[in-house]
């Protein structure tokens, strides 16, 4: 096992295997992969804080807002902002 210190960050390495053969990753290696899996944390947060937006996207496509809207107006009722907000409660930021 190999421990490294990148960006104020500790990262534990195990050994490699390449070809059959086991080996201890060089400290330029061990870099490169930390720097690689940073990014991809980096990443994958940005995906996950946008979850709610995906999911409320998906509920609001399902919805006929602007006959909703014309049917509140004319009736006057608040059935639309009444189910955006229940999508929103379901779904928040």
């Amino acid at each position: 096992m190999k421990t490294i210190t990148h960006n104020g960050k500790e990262y534990t390495f195990g050994d490699v295997e390449e070809n059959g053969v086991t080996r201890v990753l060089t400290d330029a290696e061990a870099i490169e992969f930390a720097e690689e899996k940073e990014a991809n944390i980096v990443l994958q947060t940005a995906f996950d804080a946008q979850a709610y937006a995906r999911n409320r996207k998906k509920e609001y496509d399902q919805l006929n807002q602007f006959e909703m809207q014309f049917d509140d107006d004319r009736d006057g009722t608040t059935t639309w902002v009444d189910t955006i907000n229940e999508i929103k409660g379901r779904h928040p930021k």
